[in-house]
């Protein structure tokens, strides 16, 4: 049983599958469209919101330096993502290269992580995207009717109708094709870099070298609440965390990263690439590079135009220009994350029809969704599915339930990922890899490491959550997926022609 469990698909028999016309997206983008899609779900909320609350509680100025900290972490998962999406151009990601490197059930429970991750996440983009709408409607003095709109606080039942329309918008334009889906998402990002570079430059001429001071605040204790970092801690180090001081940074670091989360999503896009070996590695780098630099500017102005003890914890970057007698800035910037996080909710909801349609290919979810669009090549069939409930789950889910995603499965990815580029290396030395992770195992086993410390961080009942999700799982892979697998009907098949005396299907 345990070998049919980690029986791994092999690298070649993955790219034949990429060439069954029925289940063959079409390939139509290029490095910068993936660098494009990168920066346009990289940069979201995160960069926005994120900045003033770890400022605030955490880091103080050297917030700047707990986002390259967490840029640190996720380029070394770069670095092992961009091997493994460069050697084998399938749609899936972590849940395709588990299944190559670790085994079926490794791989399933990648997948059916990232499911839920990219479903829930896409919700809680659509549902912020309607609260920025909703108030800019305010200020212009259009109010929307409190049973068609945000129900944060409010008294009556009614359905998000703004959020559920983003999603199945941005449904319909991922079935009419990627390319279109790469121009629209880069009109988009062009926008969003705007604000975020109007941000950087207009707010340099307001900065005030008093507020740098001091620019790592000295260390306070603090009650970790339900964190697992404390007891983790100080089990193996004997001292437990705190904020600001230097580990305020690296606890800075654990809540900064969720403005990262998103560059992973690149590589479900590989087999939709023209020439993936060499434009994955491109646009996975490249994207986190840039926004790691973004990051970084951005913090370092916004913390220099208004001390950290006072920023905002809701909208840091627009309230601190009101602070400055700029109220305009202010509103411009809303404008940009509105608009910045449709491409947000658009990438996610790509990845996760792209992981979705990979394991039904495989067998392990029903086949009939593994078909593409006659027409568009695109795999409508999961497309439409996940958007109509994703867009009744954003429309009937107040954010505070939905806001419980967490990176936990994103970190998890990380795990295997770089395991997975070590036990590659080892059992297919063969392989032809058009970029190569530097320093194996050094790098993938500091990615290992990075990915825990930050899983460290996270509330405990995070992990409970995760636990859950995993149990049930389970159940679904041994009651449908370990039967209906591909790759074990092949292996079935194989053994039967054998017994007859007959070469058999080896694929």
């Amino acid at each position: 049983m345990s070998s049919t469990l980690f029986r791994t698909k092999r690298v070649e028999q993955s790219i034949l599958d990429t060439e069954e016309p029925e289940h063959a997206l079409k390939k139509s983008l290029s490095a910068l469209d993936l660098t494009v899609f990168g920066v346009g779900v990289i940069i979201g909320t995160g960069i926005f919101v994120l900045t003033g609350t770890v400022a605030k509680n955490n880091a103080g100025p050297a917030v700047a330096l707990a986002f390259v900290t967490a840029g640190v972490a996720c380029a070394l998962a770069a670095l092992c993502y961009a091997e493994f999406a460069s050697t084998v151009p399938v749609a899936g990601s972590a849940y395709t290269f588990s299944y190559a490197s670790l085994g079926e059930l490794p791989a399933w429970i990648i997948g059916w992580d990232l499911v839920l991750e990219f479903a829930l996440g896409t919700a809680v983009v659509a549902v912020g995207w309607s609260g920025y709408i909703q108030s800019l409607m305010d200020n212009a003095g259009w109010e929307m009717p409190a049973s068609l709109g945000s129900r944060e606080g409010a008294d009556v039942f009614g359905f998000d109708i703004l959020a559920a329309a983003l999603v199945l918008v941005l449904t319909g334009i991922l079935v009419l094709g990627m390319k279109l889906s790469a121009r629209i998402t880069s009109l988009v990002v062009a926008i969003k870099v705007t604000v975020v570079l109007t941000v950087i430059i207009a707010g340099a001429f307001f900065i005030d070298g008093d507020n740098y001071d001091p620019f790592i605040p000295k260390a306070q204790e603090v009650d970790a609440g339900s964190s697992l970092q404390a007891p983790l801690i100080q089990l193996m180090f004997g001292w437990a965390p705190s904020n600001f001081g230097v580990m305020g940074i690296f606890t800075a670091a654990s809540v900064v990263f969720f403005a990262f989360i998103g560059f992973d999503v690149v590589a479900t896009a590989a087999e939709e690439t023209k020439n993936p070996q060499r434009d994955m590695p491109r646009g996975i780098l490249g994207s986190l590079l840039i926004c790691t630099t973004l990051y970084v500017a951005v913090s370092i102005v916004v913390t220099g135009m208004q001390h950290y003890s006072r920023l905002s914890v809701d909208a840091p970057l627009a309230d601190a220009f009101k602070a400055t007698g700029h109220p305009w800035y202010a509103g411009f910037i809303s404008f940009g994350a509105a608009v910045g996080l449709t491409t947000v909710c658009m990438i996610l909801l790509l990845g996760q029809t792209r992981v979705f349609f990979a394991m039904s290919r495989d067998g392990l979810l029903p086949r009939f969704f593994s078909h593409v669009h006659p027409r568009f090549k695109t795999p409508h069939r999961p497309t439409i599915l996940l958007g109509v409930i994703i867009a009744i789950l954003a429309g009937f889910t107040p954010l505070t339930e939905l806001a419980a995603l967490v990176n936990i499965g994103t970190l998890f990815a990380f795990v295997v990922v770089a395991i997975g580029v070590i036990i590659l290396r080892r059992t297919r030395p063969d392989l032809h890899r058009a970029f190569r992770t530097p320093w194996v195992p050094v790098i993938p086993i500091l990615s290992v490491l990075a990915s825990l410390w930050l899983m460290i961080n996270l509330p405990a009942e995070t992990w409970v959550r995760f636990g859950i999700w995993m149990v049930v799982g389970f159940f679904v892979y041994f009651l449908y997926g370990r039967s209906h697998s591909r790759l074990g009907q092949r292996e079935e098949t194989t053994v039967t022609d054998v017994e007859k005396g007959e070469p058999g299907n080896t694929a």
